[in-house]
């Protein structure tokens, strides 16, 4: 596995590297922003570590230009930064995963190895779970022949559990990859679009736990759901 390393902080960006490479990864360092931008644009990484705060161009605007080209990479965003407001705009810039400095290395490597099996599961074109298939290209949901007619937010929730068929989603990870935005605790956003969806695939002949609640964890499309 490639993983591309932009971290202006020498010392930081050494030992970061050090620690990846002893887990079996290979890393590239970039130093600024429009070098992480030029070794994107001519290898193949697996996986995209960003510091926020480097010269030429932020980790926010070398995200951007990153998800113009290329919709799955994993991206974690590194940075000192720790307020809500950053986390949002790292969220909107493209990023999959945010993690402030100071950091352990062992948590680095656990949330890399993460991103990484997600974006493996993102591969598929069309996914499938039961009689409910997800073409993502198209976007399309279809369950036992029938098209499910789903606005964006219900597209990107089922989409995002598709992905995730066989574990269990937490609240907060679909608030921050389907809504872009942090956790607050009151939300109750997932439960009233898990509710639509529900309705939506009973119509189609759906059982109601076709997606599953599972309580206090989150929410699951099985592996081998048939209903």
């Amino acid at each position: 596995m490639q993983i591309l390393l932009a971290e202006d902080n020498q010392k930081l960006a050494r030992l970061t590297k050090q620690s990846l490479v002893e887990d079996g990864f290979v890393v590239d360092i970039a130093r600024d922003g429009d070098e992480a931008v030029d070794k994107f644009d001519i290898n193949e990484y697996d996986l995209v570590i960003l510091d926020v705060l480097m010269p030429q161009q932020s980790g926010f605007e070398v995200a951007k230009q990153i998800r113009e080209s290329n919709t799955t990479i994993p991206i974690l965003m590194l940075t000192a930064l720790g307020e809500i407001d950053d986390k949002v705009k790292g969220f909107h810039s493209g990023a999959d995963d945010y993690l402030v400095k100071p950091f352990s290395f062992e948590e680095l490597t656990l949330r890399v190895k993460s991103l990484i099996r997600r974006g493996k599961r993102a591969d598929p074109v069309v996914l499938q779970a039961g009689k409910l298939t997800f073409d993502t290209n198209k976007q399309l949901a279809i369950y036992d022949g029938k098209h499910l007619v789903l606005t964006a937010k219900e597209i990107g929730l089922l989409h995002y559990l598709m992905v995730n068929k066989g574990r269990v989603v937490p609240k907060t990870e679909l608030i921050e990859h389907v809504w872009d935005m942090n956790y607050d605790g009151m939300s109750n956003v997932v439960e009233t679009y898990v509710r639509y969806l529900r309705k939506k695939l009973r119509e189609c002949g759906a059982s109601d736990d076709f997606i599953k609640t599972i309580r206090n964890l989150g929410y699951i499309i099985e592996e081998q759901n048939v209903s």
